[in-house]
This record gives C-alpha cells, structure tokens and sequence, in this order.
C-alpha cells in the first residue's frame, strides 16, 4: 500500500468512527424518558460539554467519553493507594498491558454505574430499568472500542477526537443564540478570542526549554563513539482539566461558607478566583508528570552529563530546579489562556453563562489545535516511516 493510500485510509477509518459516534449520540434509548433540562443550570452546560449533550436527550451514548476520560484518573488515584497497580506500572510494557486492561474494565464498571444511577433517577419500572441499563452500559463499551480504533487505525488519540466532536457538536447553538443577541459584536470578540487562544496554544505547544547534555567517547575497535552534544527537552504537559475543575468549584458557592459574593455572575473577583484556581490546578498537575531523579539516573547509566553539573544528585536537584520554573510559568500561561474566553465574553455580556461557556469555548480551540498538531505530526511521521522502510528491510 502506497503512502497516499495509507492516509487515505486512515482518514476514512475517523471520519467512519465518528460517523458511528454521532450517529449513537441520536439514537434514543429504550425505556427512559426524556426531561427538558432547566435553561441556566450551571451544571448542565460541563455536562453537555463531556457528553455531548447526552444526559439532557439520553441516547444510547448518553455518557459520550465521560467514561474513557474519568477511568485514568481514576487508575491513577488506585496505583497510589492499592500495591498491586502500583507493581504492574513497576513492571515495564508487560504491566502496562495489564494496566490497560485493567483501565477497559474500569471505562464499563464507570458506564455501569452512571446508567444505574440514570435509571434510578428516571425510575422506569423493573424490566424496563434492566434493558435501559444494560443498553447504556454496551454505549460505554462501545465508545471504548471506537476511541481504540482511530487510535490504532486512524489519525490521533481516539478520545480526543471524539471528545472534540461531541464538543463541536454542542457548540454551534450556544454560538447562534450569542449571534441572535449580540449581532455583529459576538463575531467580532469571538474571532479575536479564537485568533489570540489558538496562536498562544500552538506557541505554547511547541515551547520547550533544552537543557544541553554531553555523553562522553567511547573507543570501540578504532572508532570513536558519542561526545556529541544533545538535550533534554521540557515541556508543560497541556490539559483543558484545570479550567473544567475550577469551573465547576467557581459554580459551586453554595458550598463555601462566607463567599456568597461568588454568587454574582458580573463580579470580577469571580474571574479571579477562576484565574488563581486555573493556575493552582494546572501547577498541580504538572508538578507530578515527571521524574527529574529518574532521569539524572538514566544519565549516569548511559554516560551522559549536563555541562558543568556534577552526575547523580546535583543533576537531579538542578533538572527539578529547571522543571519547577517551567511548571510555574506555564501555569499562569494555561491561566491567562483560560482567561482569555471568560474576558471576551465578558465583554459580550453573557455572564449567567459564566464560567461554563468560557470552558466550552477554551476547551473547542484547544483541542482543535492539539489535535491539529497531532495529526499533522503523525502524517508526517507516516511519511517519513515510508521514505526510510526500504533501507530498513
């Protein structure tokens, strides 16, 4: 097969599964009754935006990838507190493949839970309840097998792209009825914020800080190998998960005592609280994602230093010193970034929909950007795969 063929193929395999995708998001399951939900409740709007709109129509994909984005973290939190994850992830790519299974199962019993749960909540009688259950728990199953096809066979990670799709999906009627009441201004705002939230995420994305390493000569035979200079490339690990989590607490006052002045949509301390708590979750989340110990080890054994770094610990100590400013500064950039979609619309006056609309929006541009980048980046890997197979075989 030809390289043409090749992408061809692919891209037909996602446009396919998120044919498929969609095409389960419209048809209903049996058994449930569909309530019309309240206009401006604040929930309503994260929900819509993780499963498409799925709790408010309850198709037989009503939990879209709430699932297959819940089940990781979810895994994570049990290799922390159960020994047995814990060991598997010890033990290389064979208890990763144990892990993964372990994260499939985990995407059903997830599934499982959340039709029950909707069941309970529409109370359809027995058998009823037992057949709509079981139909939502195989939409779970389901969309975990469509998101492990494009990422096999398609282009990019399958739940990204599908998680985009039912996103995009959601959007355009929040978008017309911005138009219908704002007219030509929400065209305006809204192609600034896109334009200013897609250059900083590309620049974002591709940032890195390289730290220079040198591997010492080797002589074998008569050649000499290594000592030319390389790098250690830091990045921050971009994630749309502190905006939705900071969302959800900046909606949530009733819970915390004495902040009733968080109840005012216009505030501006609210935007505040939203843009500290970004930035408190996204540090967070980045302080854990790498092992700078693991690498100044992996150094030592391969014969590699930092120029004017003693090996081993002073290495470690240094690379976790580089880390904490670059997880410190692209903290506030993913502050300033969810910031942006809350500023404009803002000035578009929509703050009952704050911060829920902002989040959606954030969320479309940049995953539509990473998955932009990552698409291309694949095809490019493809191409170059098939420049060099004939000098592989």
């Amino acid at each position: 097969m030809n390289e043409s063929a090749s992408l061809r193929r692919r891209v037909l395999v996602t446009l396919g599964v998120i044919l498929v995708f969609r095409l389960g998001q419209s048809l209903p399951a049996p058994h449930l009754t569909v309530r019309a939900p309240e206009a401006d409740q604040p929930l309503r709007w994260i929900l819509d935006l993780v499963t498409g709109g799925g709790l408010a129509t309850l198709p037989v994909f009503a939990f879209g990838v709430l699932p297959c984005l819940a089940a990781p973290p979810v895994l994570r939190a049990l290799t922390v507190l159960v020994p047995r994850p814990a060991a598997l992830r010890a033990e290389g790519e064979a208890g990763a493949r144990v892990l993964a299974r372990y994260r499939r199962r985990l995407v059903v019993v997830l599934g499982l839970l959340g039709a029950v749960a909707v069941v309970a909540f529409r109370g359809p009688d027995v058998l009823g309840g037992a057949v709509a259950v079981a139909c939502l728990t195989a939409g779970a199953a389901l969309v975990l097998r469509l998101t492990e096809v494009i990422t096999d066979r398609g282009f990019g990670n399958g739940v990204r792209i599908l998680l985009l799709a039912q996103v995009l999906a959601v959007l355009p009627a929040e978008l017309a009825r911005l138009y219908e009441t704002r007219g030509w201004a929400a065209i305006v705002v809204m192609a600034a914020v896109t334009l200013s939230v897609t250059v900083l995420t590309v620049v974002f994305a591709q940032a890195q800080r390289r730290v220079p390493v040198e591997y010492a000569k080797r002589m074998i035979g008569v050649r000499a190998y290594g000592g030319t200079p390389a790098y250690l490339p830091f990045r921050f690990p971009q994630a749309n998960s502190p905006a939705v989590l900071a969302a959800v607490l900046v909606s949530l006052p009733g819970f915390w005592p004495g902040v009733g002045w968080l109840r005012d949509e216009g505030n501006g301390g609210r935007i505040a609280v939203y843009f500290v708590l970004v930035c408190l979750f996204a540090f967070a989340r980045a302080a854990v994602s790498e092992d700078t110990d693991k690498v100044a080890v992996d150094l030592v054994r391969t014969g590699g230093f930092v120029p004017g770094i003693r090996p081993g610990t002073p290495t470690a100590e240094y690379l976790d010193y580089v880390r904490r400013r670059i997880v410190a500064f692209g903290a506030v950039c993913s502050g300033v970034v969810a910031l942006i979609p809350a500023v404009g619309l803002g000035l578009l006056d929509v703050s009952p929909r704050f911060p829920f609309a902002a989040v959606a929006l954030l969320v479309v541009l940049v995953f539509l950007v990473s998955v932009t980048l990552d698409t291309v980046r694949q095809i490019e890997s493809l191409r170059q795969r098939k420049r060099y197979e004939p000098f592989l075989r």
